[in-house]
């Protein structure tokens, strides 16, 4: 519903940007976990020449190390991987790729863009096809999530990561590794949800409005109040502040190494 005198008039729904930020992303979404073989990939992916064709060079150029499913072997997983999780169109990959990683025993390789962006696009959809697989745990091998150290997570988890300052192993994480698969523990571990983002919006009287926010672009900020009503303001006639409780969740994605990743999460599942 919308309040006379709140501002002009909106399709009462989420906005698609406000939505990718306050729920799963996908990806730029992008998981960190996935399929554990390739025979299961979707024939509807599948049918996309870009993806078939980063398929077909990965497995030529990159799967000796990672796997031909990208899930790994030499080298890592990189369906699970942070750096996938943030590329876009290739812009992190590509720079691995050309780059290598010698401090890894990766080699430096000659792509052009093209075979980079075929790559990327390889790569989006297995991570994709993990996240529309989550519910079905046999799909993946476990084997390959449980990788980590549980003393080195629990003193990440303690030190380093922040996470005790919000979360407690005899509280809200007590006994967690029983109440969701390997999997899914992974996924709400990287991507938690259920808290939406809080609009704070003070008018030019004085007067605050709060709530959940349901739409925000350049020119229009919308929440649900505490009464329900959906209000809507001209961005330029307001002050706003936007409050979002899993900020700490998003920035620490985006410093998590690959070992903090595996390590974080072989304690939260050693937590039964």
């Amino acid at each position: 519903m919308w309040r006379r005198g709140d501002g002009p008039t909106l399709k009462q729904h989420l906005d698609p940007a406000i939505w990718a930020r306050t729920a799963i992303p996908c990806i730029a979404v992008i998981v960190l976990f996935g399929l554990g073989n390739s025979a299961a990939w979707p024939q509807s992916d599948s049918q996309d020449p870009a993806v078939e064709r980063g398929h077909k060079q990965f497995e030529q150029s990159c799967g000796f190390c990672h796997g031909p499913d990208a899930t790994g072997a030499r080298g890592p997983d990189l369906v699970r991987s942070p750096l996938v999780a943030h590329d876009v169109k290739g812009d992190k990959i590509g720079e691995v790729i050309r780059l290598g990683r010698a401090d890894k025993g990766m080699p430096a390789m000659s792509m052009t863009d093209q075979q980079v962006l075929d790559i990327a696009a390889y790569l989006h959809a297995r991570a994709t096809e993990a996240l529309r697989s989550a519910g079905v745990p046999h799909n993946y091998p476990v084997e390959k999530l449980l990788t980590g150290d549980a003393a080195a997570g629990k003193s990440f988890f303690n030190g380093a990561g922040g996470c005790k300052g919000c979360h407690s192993p005899a509280a809200d994480l007590a006994n967690i590794a029983t109440k969701y698969s390997p999997i899914d523990l992974q996924a709400r571990m990287l991507y938690p949800v259920g808290k939406p983002t809080v609009a704070v919006v003070t008018l030019p009287s004085g007067e605050e409005v709060k709530g959940p926010l349901a739409h925000a672009d350049d020119f229009v900020i919308a929440l649900r109040d505490a009464s329900g009503w959906y209000r809507s303001f001209s961005r330029d006639k307001v002050k706003v502040e936007l409050q979002d409780p899993l900020a700490a969740h998003r920035e620490l994605l985006e410093k998590l190494t690959p070992a903090d990743v595996h390590n974080l999460f072989a304690y939260l599942e050693s937590l039964k």
